[in-house]
């Protein structure tokens, strides 16, 4: 059974959500349908980037990834579809994609533009419900890729911060909060593997740790999170808070000592 995830800034209080489901059933029925979340922050792009990167290869092959965060809906924007690594991602050409692209091995990407596919009456301010549920319920039920649409090779991308390691000093930024207060760095943790480092933000100089618990309650701790990055926590609180730090602070990493 094929599996549609749906990621988007919707909310569940409107009825958004449910009108998108509404399709799907009516296309694929019994697609399995999983709400990654509704709750990415109103037309944060960045925000959806670093939420669908953190799943869409967990997923077997043959999935569809949809994500609706589209804040430029009815302008010129292309409605893209993607095979990444085997899995299907649907939603605007506006850097959504931007981290699952860098991650992927391989991938291909089409604007969708068939209209045999898309809802028989195109809203110019509900295309998670008129052209992204029905593309993804297509794919979902074995739709090729390139019948949607023609190729498109230069998929928006976001402005990621890269980590610069000049061998004194490891510069990065801080490009994702999340809703426990985690500052996650752009510093992959094989930067700092093997390593004894202190990492640096806003005043504040931590040791590398392996793990929240290894600081006392309410202590800020420097780790390599799940995330494979180096990120910043409060044991049982929020960094962010504590800080006052979010996206695009510099954080920078140094030897011990």
């Amino acid at each position: 059974m094929k599996r549609v995830t749906l990621l988007t800034d919707f909310g569940t209080v409107d009825g958004y959500v449910a009108a998108m489901k509404g399709v799907a059933a009516g296309i694929a029925p019994g697609v399995i349908l999983d709400d990654a979340s509704h709750e990415i922050p109103p037309g944060n792009l960045q925000a959806a980037a670093w939420a669908v990167a953190a799943y869409w290869d967990r997923y077997p092959v043959g999935a569809v990834h949809m994500v609706v965060v589209d804040p430029g809906v009815g302008g010129r924007r292309r409605p893209l579809a993607l095979c990444c690594d085997g899995r299907f991602l649907v939603g605007p050409d506006n850097g959504v994609f931007t981290r699952v692209i860098r991650a992927a091995k391989e991938w291909r990407a089409v604007a969708i533009e068939n209209a045999d596919i898309m809802g028989d009456v195109i809203s110019f301010t509900f295309h998670g419900r008129d052209i992204f549920m029905p593309a993804a319920a297509h794919l979902a039920n074995g739709t090729p890729l390139e019948s949607l649409g023609p190729a498109v090779a230069d998929p928006v991308m976001l402005d990621l911060p890269e980590a610069v390691d000049d061998g004194a000093m490891i510069t990065g930024a801080i490009v994702h909060a999340d809703r426990f207060g985690n500052l996650v760095t752009s510093v992959p943790g094989g930067m700092v593997n093997g390593r004894e480092v202190v990492v640096q933000i806003r005043g504040r100089r931590l040791p590398l740790h392996c793990t929240y618990a290894d600081v006392g309650r309410g202590h800020l701790v420097a780790l390599v999170g799940s995330h494979g990055c180096v990120e910043i926590a409060v044991r049982d609180g929020s960094a962010a808070a504590m800080l006052g730090a979010g996206r695009g602070d510099t954080v920078t990493v140094t030897a011990a000592g």
